[in-house]
């Protein structure tokens, strides 16, 4: 009997390599992955240690062939020039969610059909379950390293073939496994930066690019419209940011929100970063084809943020309301949101803008 073949992303990382291992044990025949999404620079590797070519020793290890698959240019035009031109808009974007959601998966999905393969499956802390024919999107097992939340952008057709196997362990068992089988990932630092920001420093590759006019100093206004200094850039500022603005209003200031139209960075008070709820666009639903009626949700504003109740709701123009159960600080638009319920993942979408405690 044939066994089921399965296309494995990997980046040489911890979770990747154990993921081959735990599918390898399970009797799947398995084949390795790595997108090199920097091409566009002439790069094979990233400028941190996410997908380092090291991952071609981690499949020597592992006995299986291992494909490069380049996807530079779509990776600058939907994910690194989008990001310039957020930030030039006065967003904090999410550039891991779209290369999830526009990139990553649909070129691996492709090329598991290229290469024969029934599924495809990453390293990610999360599982997948069916249930009478629908595939839920849950949490991982390990909730400190639960990573649900990048993969909001999946629904029904993706899920089917999907294969999420580290999601059913804790993070210290992924360690634990690479020791003993002596994998060279086994003894690289985890990277929580983006790979294309050398040396994590996205100020500095901000103003590297910022000669093609991204970036405009302007004013920093209070919130009743008082001018009281002069920013970089709004690129260089993001919601609840309290250190570094360089102005005195006799009490702690805090960025509260971003003024492309008038390239004005405006500050205010603690309260002023207080919001009731939000409106979010470009969502996507895991396993509800539209929503007909409010529902009770819990949010996560923010990768790290604790979910907080809420009650979502359509609104006009594929746009949806989120009503907190109590007030959040610091909702930033261009920043993700993604919705639960219990420990299924509903869907998410982006921060279009918050809706404030204090109306301003």
């Amino acid at each position: 009997m044939q066994k089921p073949r399965v296309l494995v992303a990997m980046s040489g990382g911890v979770d990747s390599s154990v993921a081959v291992l735990l599918l390898q044990q399970q009797g799947f025949d398995v084949v390795g992955a790595t997108l090199n999404n920097w091409s566009y620079e002439g790069r094979q590797e990233p400028y941190n240690e996410c997908c380092s070519l090291e991952v071609r020793t981690v499949a020597q290890q592992l006995g299986i062939e291992h494909h490069l698959i380049d996807v530079g240019d779509e990776f600058k035009e939907k994910v690194v020039d989008l990001f310039l031109r957020d930030y030039a808009n006065g967003l904090t974007p999410s550039p891991c969610q779209r290369c999830n959601r526009w990139i990553r998966f649909p070129a691996l999905l492709a090329w598991a059909e290229k290469l024969g393969c029934d599924y495809l499956a990453t390293g990610h802390h999360a599982r997948v379950a069916e249930e009478n024919g629908i595939f839920y999107l849950l949490q991982g097992k390990d909730s400190l390293k639960d990573q649900s939340y990048y993969l909001f952008g999946l629904g029904q057709k993706e899920l089917r073939r999907i294969l999420l196997p580290v999601g059913e362990y804790e993070k210290s068992e992924i360690w634990r496994l690479a020791r003993e089988h002596h994998l060279v990932s086994a003894r690289k630092p985890e990277s929580m930066d983006l790979c294309f920001i050398p040396n994590g420093d996205y100020r500095a590759y901000l103003r590297e690019r910022s000669r093609n006019g991204h970036l405009h100093p302007g004013e920093i206004v209070t919130t009743d419209g008082k001018v009281i200094g002069q920013h970089e850039g709004l690129a260089f500022y993001t919601i609840g940011q309290r250190k570094g603005l360089g102005v005195s209003v006799g009490e702690r200031a805090y960025v509260v929100a971003l003024d492309p139209a008038q390239n004005r960075v405006i500050v205010g008070s603690e309260e002023d970063l207080l919001a009731t709820g939000l409106i979010a666009t470009e969502v996507n639903f895991i396993y509800l084809k539209e929503l007909r009626e409010s529902i009770d949700v819990h949010v996560k504003i923010r990768y790290r943020s604790t979910p907080v109740s809420a009650r979502l709701s359509a609104r006009p123009e594929r746009k949806f309301l989120a009503e907190f159960g109590a007030p959040q600080r610091a909702v930033t638009p261009g920043q993700t949101v993604v919705f639960y319920r219990g420990d299924r993942v509903l869907g998410g979408g982006t921060i279009e803008s918050p809706i404030r405690l204090t109306g301003r």
